[in-house]
């Protein structure tokens, strides 16, 4: 009778710990999906009940997910947007901030637009302990949090930028955070400097008089009706946008830059990887075990699709990687003809169970931030031929921090990618600050995948952390700057200058007279 007293209590104190929790996929890909269901992932590990809008479907999913499938909303981005080819020709506008923005905010709508999406939203019977929403150049989505009246927890799929610090804190000095589609990083030069000023001041433009009108009419058409027939004044878009408890970035100091952080935003980088890597298949464990003089690892991600090569770049790619002693991993989406012993080629490789195998001396990759942290977390060199968004910039921070090559993605790409593989194989110095890179992202006192658990059951109990939130929030951006007392300070040397010249003026006068007076 006591164990099942026990047991009812054990029971009873799971259920009470247990919550309704909504997450959210802003980007329509494979890669931010993979991010995505890490976080669910670990949420229903720890017990929790979660409504997933999703694009790509949750395999062997428990009764306590329900999954709402948005993968609608990718439809209305550019099929160029991703193609090698286009890239290569410069014929998409990655690196303008209005295309991007306009991109997202596409999708965000589209997002909210989704008849499932408006069925859950206007359910008076449905309510979230949290909601946890992707936040990619794009804060329509917070709106929804607000349908529901619950914490906002942001989920950053990319390094610390000013965009995603801004909604929780004060603009960072553009000069120690880079843009996410910038280029440069580390210590950055003036005229660096200026650059990243000047793509801020773009930035903050673009969102002033093109973007925030799209979000605020989206708003005000979408979410604030249901809002009010929900028994509540809609607040504005303004006070919504800004009032995230916490964000949960995909981020790291071995990845990323030393860089301040606000309170309430949380580094998890590498919480997608596995913590026990799954076994390669028979076929593929035998072609690592036996390769002689290491694996090359070639995949150019989820969403950029090798076959998209230029035909005479393929071609010329395969008879390069051939002249190699090394066996090859192709991640490729078709068959090549006159395909050397050396070289195997797949639609699909377990990536985080290759790079983990002894074997794997160097990772070719887009740069993609999931790529770069599971290289990191493996210890693997790296060359990066970046393609679009913040391929660039994560590519030029792994170059800094010494253990990748970048190669551009340029008609030349097969003769710079075998210099720069030579390069690799030959030049130790590259695995060894992979290695040591390792141990920075390792050492940590706590598993990233921990952290999620413990700041969403943070942000709950605590209803939204406002302990957490910066008072910069609060303040008013001319105080911000201080511009206030800039201008108090202003006044004052104005008036005291006034004062001086009439000081000297009565004082150059008085003398003028006193010696007209003596003259007489």
């Amino acid at each position: 009778m006591y164990n099942m007293k026990s047991l009812y209590l054990i029971v009873l104190l799971c259920a009470c710990d247990a919550y309704k929790i909504l997450v959210i996929t802003q980007m329509p890909s494979k890669s931010h999906s993979i991010l995505n269901d890490g976080v669910v992932r670990q949420l229903l590990k720890d017990g929790h009940e979660v409504t997933y809008l999703r694009s790509i479907e949750y395999k062997n999913a428990p009764p306590t997910l329900r999954q709402i499938d948005v993968s609608d909303s990718g439809k209305v981005m550019p099929a160029a947007v991703i193609n090698i080819e286009a890239l290569m020709k410069n014929e998409v506008q990655w690196t303008t901030h209005e295309f991007v923005k306009r991109m997202k905010a596409a999708v965000a709508i589209k997002t909210v637009e989704n008849k499932d999406v408006q069925k859950l939203l206007n359910d008076p019977n449905e309510h979230f302990d949290v909601a946890i929403i992707e936040i990619i150049y794009n804060d329509l989505l917070a709106s929804i949090a607000a349908v529901f009246d619950c914490p906002l927890i942001w989920l950053s799929p990319v390094e610390v930028n000013s965009d995603v610090l801004s909604l929780i804190d004060e603009i960072p000095n553009p000069g120690q955070v880079s843009d996410i589609l910038s280029m440069n990083t580390g210590k950055l030069s003036f005229l660096q400097r200026a650059e990243e000023l000047w793509s801020l001041i773009k930035s903050q433009f673009t969102n002033y008089w093109y973007i925030d009108d799209i979000h605020i009419d989206a708003y005000n058409r979408l979410i604030a009706p249901i809002i009010a027939k929900r028994g509540r004044q809609p607040p504005s878009f303004n006070e919504i946008r800004y009032n995230a408890s916490l964000v949960l970035g995909y981020s790291h100091v071995s990845t990323g830059e030393a860089v301040r952080l606000p309170q309430n935003y949380k580094p998890i980088g590498g919480y997608h990887i596995d913590e026990e890597i799954q076994p390669l298949p028979e076929e593929l464990k035998i072609i690592m075990d036996n390769a002689k003089h290491g694996v090359i690892y070639f995949s150019m991600g989820s969403n950029l699709k090798s076959k998209e090569w230029p035909e005479e770049i393929k071609r010329n790619l395969v008879k390069m990687l051939g002249t190699f002693k090394q066996t090859v991993l192709w991640k490729f989406e078709e068959q090549l003809p006159n395909t050397p012993k050396n070289v195997y080629i797949s639609n699909w490789l377990p990536q985080q169970s290759v790079l983990a195998h002894p074997n794997c001396i160097l990772f070719i990759s887009h740069g993609g931030l999931l790529s770069v942290t599971e290289t990191v977390h493996f210890g693997v060199p790296m060359i990066g031929i970046p393609g679009f968004y913040d391929q660039f910039v994560n590519t030029k921070r792994a170059v800094n921090k010494g253990f990748a090559v970048k190669v551009d993605m340029t008609y030349n790409v097969v003769e710079d990618l075998k210099v720069a593989v030579e390069e690799m194989i030959s030049n130790p110095v590259y695995r060894q600050k992979a290695k040591e890179y390792s141990f920075i992202y390792h050492d940590r006192p706590v598993k990233p995948n921990e952290e999620i658990s413990h700041w969403v059951r943070h942000v709950i109990e605590t209803k939204g952390a406002p302990h957490l939130r910066s008072p910069a929030l609060s303040v008013p951006f001319y105080q911000r700057l201080f511009l206030d007392l800039a201008a108090i300070l202003l006044i004052i040397i104005v008036i005291a200058i006034k004062l001086l010249r009439f000081a000297f003026s009565s004082i150059f006068q008085k003398k003028i007279s006193d010696s007209k007076k003596k003259n007489r």
